[in-house]
This record gives structure tokens, sequence and C-alpha cells, in this order.
């Protein structure tokens, strides 16, 4: 008691009697406080107001509402425990002032007994239904404080959209305080705009119970906010609706940073795609909508203010290729398809510029067929391979000459021949035209056979002019044995010279290969001298070379070449094709590079292995014609 009357005189009577009454009681010592406390309150004011009743000369009816109304309002301020001791207070008080004998606590008419049974059944219930609905209240009170705690907006309001709630975080983002939201409706109040339609929102609510969305906000001071809002639907025990709680927070700054990422982003992507001459495009194929980068643009050489489509697109690209055009990108939307193809644009002032467009295709509806693609400019690396292949070119006819400078001598014997048959001829004819009587059917035979000698050297010309000219590079329908033959008559003193048994296998009925004979007479002529000079110094087993053809399981054409010489060093194996690699003293390492790129250009494969004994074997594989057209 002594810190009762401390208690009051600092915090005053009213807030002292309020804590005192609603005391928890986690401990025996605050139950024991709470009973002693509500006889010692009950006595005092139950005993006051009865006397009072009982001097008035109100009857038992009239008491016990003044006593109910007494316990009512104790009731708003005590716990349960008071309220219940006060119950039995005023059940004792109204015994002892109303029920006869008056004054005194006892009955005389025992239909007094349920009477007070009533009221403090009456009493009970009062003071049930007023803790409950107190607590209700308690426990709304500390939501809507533990709802002021957070920094987002939480907005309640009923089905019409009437503000029922409107926490700290929303008086802080909104700038309205709870008094002025209070009642108004909230996207008139807020100028609420949608990512999509009230009613599609409000739908998906009552289906689901929930919706989530981006809603632009204004606030008070009319700038407007970009808000992350969350919507839960409230239903009552039999499922109705009943109000909406809305919680939201400001994403503006997010939004804000994400444009200026965007925006830097693309500043970026223009720049880089300016750069690496690659522009980008979307093509919807169901609405016919065509889009275009800066980059593209510049591709196509347009005015940025220009609508792109795909005809004004067909306005630049080369007549010759419309129609591949057209095909590829038809067949490819029809089919739904990628597509991945290149073509040529020609230029009013007759530039030409070769693109590599690709594109993938995306569908957003089962109906709705749009693509998103790169078109890149190649003209510079189309105009590098073609120098490319030129220095190729060349590369090759030098080496063709280098291999004619060491054939000289052979070469020089086989042109020898038949021209030292010829003079032989001429002289014999001569002689039998001198003869008496002149052997007319004697000089007619010496003719024959000069003007075949003739042609033999003729025809060794013709090979030699080939292989030292300039070529094309134009391929065309060949037949493999007829090339080992060419290469054969040239080689043929080259072998002979070097003591060499040659040793030719032709397989028949080859099928026809598609393919430059100057180049292939190249590789030929390379792999047979390689191959007689690794069998140089070789005295302790046969030489030989033998030149071989065939087809392989697989239907493609084949060619081999095998010497019994020292074979390959495994060291060098992987690098033997290798450019300006060579194991000899003297090499340029030209000879196989340029031969696996006429092979490689020609569809084939080169390669090399050793023999089971002595030497190595060079195998070209070619695919045949038939393959080829395919």
């Amino acid at each position: 008691m002594i810190s009762l009357f401390q208690a009051a005189r600092r915090d005053g009577w009213w807030d002292t009697w309020v804590r005192w009454m609603r005391a928890d009681l986690d401990h025996p010592s605050d139950f024991l406080r709470q009973l002693a406390l509500g006889w010692v309150v009950g006595f005092i004011a139950f005993g006051a107001i009865g006397w009072v009743c009982y001097r008035l000369g109100l009857n038992a009816l009239a008491g016990e509402s003044i006593f109910l109304i007494m316990i009512v309002l104790l009731s708003l301020v005590g716990s349960f425990t008071m309220s219940i001791v006060l119950c039995l207070v005023a059940v004792l008080f109204i015994d002892f002032f109303f029920i006869a004998p008056t004054l005194s606590f006892g009955t005389s008419n025992k239909q007094d007994i349920p009477a007070l049974l009533t009221f403090a059944i009456a009493s009970f219930a009062i003071t049930g239904l007023v803790r409950h609905v107190r607590m209700l209240g308690e426990t709304q009170s500390e939501q809507a404080r533990l709802l002021d705690l957070t920094h987002d907006t939480v907005i309640v309001r009923d089905m019409d959209g009437v503000i029922l709630f409107w926490n700290v975080g929303a008086e802080e983002m909104y700038g309205w305080k709870k008094r002025e939201a209070m009642g108004q409706i909230i996207h008139g109040f807020l100028k609420t705009r949608f990512p999509v339609s009230v009613d599609d929102a409000t739908n998906t609510l009552l289906h689901t119970g929930r919706w989530e969305g981006e809603l632009i906000h204004t606030r008070r001071d009319g700038t407007e906010l970009a808000i992350a809002s969350r919507w839960s639907l409230q239903r009552n025990g039999g499922g109705r609706a009943l109000a909406i709680l809305e919680t939201g927070n400001d994403v503006t700054a997010r939004k804000q940073a994400e444009q200026a990422l965007r925006r830097s982003q693309a500043t970026y992507l223009a720049e880089a795609q300016r750069l690496s001459r690659t522009g980008s495009f979307g093509w919807n194929v169901w609405s016919g909508e065509v889009v275009w980068s800066e980059q593209t643009f510049r591709i196509f050489e347009f005015e940025t203010g220009v609508v792109p489509t795909l005809e004004l697109a067909l306005q630049r690209v080369h007549p010759d290729d419309v129609e591949r055009f057209r095909d590829t990108i038809g067949h490819a939307s029809t089919h739904k398809q990628d597509f991945d193809f290149e073509f040529r644009l020609l230029f009013p002032d007759g530039a030409i510029k070769h693109l590599h467009v690709v594109a993938h295709v995306m569908k957003d509806e089962p109906e709705r067929l749009h693509y998103a693609g790169a078109v890149m400019d190649v003209t510079n690396t189309r105009q590098a391979e073609q120098q490319l292949h030129h220095a190729q070119s060349e590369l090759a006819r030098v080496t063709r000459v280098t291999t004619l400078g060491e054939l000289s001598a052979s070469i020089a014997h086989e042109v020898g021949q038949p021209l030292a048959a010829i003079v032989t001829n001429g002289e014999a004819c001569l002689r039998w035209l001198e003869h008496q009587p002149p052997q007319p059917d004697e000089v007619r035979t010496g003719v024959i056979r000069m003007i075949g000698e003739g042609r033999r050297a003729t025809e060794i010309v013709r090979r030699i002019r080939t292989l030292a000219r300039k070529d094309t590079g134009q391929k065309a329908p060949l037949e493999l044995n007829d090339v080992v033959n060419d290469v054969v008559s040239l080689t043929q003193r080259e072998v002979l010279s070097h003591q060499v048994p040659l040793r030719v296998r032709l397989a028949p009925l080859l099928p026809p290969v598609l393919g430059d004979r100057v180049q292939l007479q190249q590789v030929l002529i390379n792999l047979v001298m390689n191959g007689i000079q690794s069998m140089d110094g070789i005295t302790g087993w046969p030489r030989e070379l033998s030149i071989e053809t065939g087809v392989t399981p697989d239907g493609e054409v084949q060619l081999a070449v095998r010497d019994r010489g020292t074979g390959i060093d495994p060291r060098h194996a992987e690098r033997l094709f290798d450019a300006f690699f060579s194991t000899k003293p003297h090499g340029m390492g030209m000879g196989l590079s340029i031969c696996r790129s006429i092979i490689d250009s020609h569809g084939g494969k080169i390669r090399v292995f050793n023999n089971d004994t002595h030497g190595a074997t060079f195998e070209c594989v070619l695919p045949p014609l038939a393959k080829e057209i395919a």
C-alpha cells in the first residue's frame, strides 16, 4: 500500500489505479494482491452504493441494475480477476441491503436464492463479454501499434475502396495524416495508375485472394511514386469479402536506377554494335512489325527516321540474293525455326556489302511468332578471305614453279627424247627419199612416227604450262586416275634418276570427283618428290615408291603415296603440316602445308602414318562427285 501511495503521488491517482487494477498475474503474489485489492475496492464501492440505495428506499431490482452498471464500469479498467471478485462482493451486498432480512448476510425466503444466482450468472457473463471485447480492442491496438512500426505502407479499405486504416508508414510516404485519409476512396485519393485494368486486378483478388503489382501513386505534394503493392482479401467465417489489406513499399529509387542502368546499357550496347558492326533487329511475324537498332540502320544506310519493314530491307538486297533471302526467311517463319545465312547488299553507288544474319524464334503466344536477331557486316572478313585465297593461290603457283625447277633435268630429258626421235626420223625420211628408187612407204612410216613424237612433246609442254600458269581455282568433274597418269609422266625421269622402283595401282571404275586438276597434280607431285627424297641413302632394305587409288568403305575416293624410307619421327608428326616447318636441311616448309590447304578446300582430308615395316604413307580422301552435288 505504501508503494501504491508513492506511485499515486508520482503518476497520478487514475493512472496508478488502472495500472494496479490491470497488473499481470505472472506470480502468486500478484494474484493475492489482486484478490485483496478486489475485496477492498468492492467493499468500499459497493458498500457505499448499497448504503445510499438502501437509504433512498430503492428495491432489489433497482439495486441490482446499479450494481451491474458498476461491475461493467469497473471491468473496463480492471483485470478479469478483479471483475470476478467485484461480482462476488456485489452479490454479498445485494443480499445485505436488499434481501430480507436486510442489513444482514442471509435470506429468509428460498425464492430469493435463484434471484441472487441469476444476478451472479448475469454479472459473470457481462464481465466475460466485457473482458472479451476489451481483449479484442487491446489486440487491435497492439496490431495497429506493430503496423505503425514498419516503414511499409499498410492500408485497410472496405470493398468499396473506403480507407479504414492508415498506418504511420502511409503517413510518412504520402504526406497525409491518418485523420485526413480515413474515409477517403483510395484510388481517387492517391490517383492510382494500374499496370492492368482495375477490373482485372479486382477479379484476380476475388478469385485467388491475392494480387501483386507495381502501381503509380501520387503524394500530397504532387510527386509520383512507384509502389510495389500487395493486396490480400479478408473474409468472414461465411466466406463473404469484408475488406482488403494493402501493403506497399516505395520502389521509385530502384525504378529510376533501373532506367538509368538501361539507358547506360543502351549507350554501351549502341557503341559496341557500332564498333563490331553488328546490329540487332526484331520481327513480329504476326503483325509484320520490324524494329531495328541504330547500327542496323547504319548497315543498310537508311535514315533512323524511316520505318523499317521487310520490303525496305529487300530494296538493298543484291538482286542475285533476293530469291534466296525470301526463301530462307519464308521457310523459317513457316516452320517456326531459327535462321542463319549470308547475303549481299547492293547500294545505288554500286558498293556491295556482305551480311551475316542470325535470328532466334520466340513465341509469346501459340499463334504469335516473332524473331530476335543480329545482323553483322562481314564485308571486311569476306574481302580478307578473298585476299588470303589469292595469296594462297600465288604461293601455290610459286611452289609449283619451284617444283618444276627441281624437275628441270627430268623435264629437259622428257622433252629432249621426242625431239631427238623427230630428228632421227626426219633424217631417215630424207635417206629414203634419196634412195633409188625412192621408198614412199618407208617415208610415210617415218613421218607418222615424227607426228607421234611431236604430239608427245606437245603434251609434256602442256602439262608443264598447266602447272606453271596462274590458275583461277575452278573445279570441274575429273578422274583421279588421269591426274595420277599426268604426274607419273612428269616425274618419271626423277624416279629413274634416283633409281627408285615406282609401282602404280589404279582402281578401275573410280568415281569422279569435283576438283581442280592443277591443284591435285601439285599435291601428288609434292608427295611423290617427298617420297623419293625420303629414300635417298637407304641401302639396308629395298626401296620402292607406290601410288594407289581406291574407294573407302564410306564411298570416298582414296589416293595413297607409300614410300620405304626412314618414316616420320613421332615428335614431328603433329607439326608436319604446319607452315614453315620442315625436316629437310634446306626445305621451306610450305609443301605439305599447301597440300593440306588444297585437300581441305576440296572437302577432303589428308593424313600420314608410318608403315608396319619401313617408310610412311600419305593418304588423301576426297568426296565423290555425287556426294558433292548432294
